[in-house]
């Protein structure tokens, strides 16, 4: 009886909500392709992004999209954060600023250039292309243009929940 007795508190206290953080886009299925409008190949307007499931205790969001596949290294396509916790989408074609009219903050891709680079890799097999969105605990200290690194730096230990969609791309 103890046993059971400490089975149900522990699933009461632990077991917590049972949603979970998820996004999604209108432009893209996960594991399918990115349509070529968000991509270098045409308009190079980042796509639609929607999520739900924060967990209680967001106080931001933040975004790393980036392709493990480029040669040689994780390519940095866009970094955008301090997204307000009230916001449960990015639409179509986020503005190229380092810092928008809702308070989000954007960082540099790994060209040097602030806002989102659509995918351009070289021709061959496809890359995928990972939109992680973090839900955190605080607003980060980040001013506008950090990296990746930095913005990974900042948010450690403020982790609440992240989710991932997953495009492809091909020339």
């Amino acid at each position: 009886m103890k046993y059971l007795i400490s089975g149900i508190l522990f699933l009461l206290l632990f077991a917590g909500d049972a949603s979970a953080l998820e996004i999604k886009s209108r432009a893209f299925r996960n594991g399918t392709p990115i349509p070529t409008r968000h991509t270098g190949d045409s308009l190079n307007v980042s796509p639609p992004l929607a999520w739900k499931g924060a967990p209680a205790g967001t106080r931001s969001f933040a975004l790393i999209c980036d392709d493990p596949d480029a040669p040689g290294r994780i390519f940095v396509h866009w970094v955008i954060y301090n997204i307000p916790a009230e916001k449960s989408d990015l639409e179509e074609d986020v503005s190229k600023k380092e810092r928008l009219t809702d308070g989000t903050l954007q960082g540099r891709n790994d060209t040097g250039r602030i806002g989102y680079l659509g995918p351009a890799p070289p021709p061959g097999k496809p890359h995928r292309y990972f939109f992680k969105l973090y839900a955190l605990d605080i607003q980060l200290k980040l001013k506008p243009g950090a990296k990746k690194a930095g913005l990974e730096e900042a948010m450690r230990g403020h982790v609440l929940a992240e989710a991932s969609l997953m495009g492809t791309y091909q020339r």
